[in-house]
This record gives C-alpha cells, structure tokens and sequence, in this order.
C-alpha cells in the first residue's frame, strides 16, 4: 500500500524558509520519481517540483525556480523540499506525489503559510 506522509509546514515571515519532507513506503522508492505539488485555496493544484529516482534530474516551475530545491534520500525513502526566499503567493498546502503503476498517489498535504 502506497503511503506518503508530509511533514515540515508552517507559518513563515515573507523571506523566510522552510524545508518540506515527504516519507513514502509502499513502494520501491529509489525507482520512481517523485514530485511536489500545491494547491492554493480556490485553485487547481500544480506541479512545484519534480526529481527522477536517482536524483539526478530537476525540473521546477517558473514561479519557484532559483528559490526551491526538491532533493531526496533514496537511504531513508524521503523526498525534500527546500524553499527559501518564501512569498505570500507561496502559500498552499503543498503534497507529495508519485505516479506508481499509472496511478497517482498523494500525500494528505502539509499547509505552508507565508504572511507577516
């Protein structure tokens, strides 16, 4: 049974940073990629971030890029997601995702908020 478990929100000054963990089991993880999503309130939800089993491949959105950094640790089944340089536009519940046998899985969300 695929889980994926969020932690590492919370409420941040404008500037601020906060680093965004994502435990997953299930699965073999060191196989698949993994992704970040988030979803304002009223909006559809969208892809932040995106690394490939070994890490070796990064993809970001527009709007995040230079200020997010999605990594992971295939030892510990754990995805990360750094962000600095934080926005009140970045405020969301973010989730963690994987598409495993064509279906994907979420994460029940961690609400990350950016206000002073």
């Amino acid at each position: 049974q695929v889980q994926l478990v969020e932690s590492g929100g919370g409420l941040v000054q404008p500037g601020g940073s906060l680093r965004l963990s994502c435990a997953a089991s299930g699965f073999t993880f060191s196989t698949y990629a993994m992704n970040w999503y988030r979803q304002a309130p009223g909006k559809e939800r969208d892809v932040v971030a995106g690394i490939t089993s070994r890490g070796s491949i990064t993809n970001y959105a527009d709007s995040v890029k230079g200020r997010f950094t999605i990594s992971r640790d295939n030892a510990k089944n754990t995805v990360y997601l750094q962000m600095n340089s934080l926005k009140p536009d970045d405020t969301a519940v973010y989730y963690c995702n994987v598409v495993y046998r064509g279906i994907y899985y979420w994460g029940k969300g961690t609400q990350v908020t950016v206000s002073s």
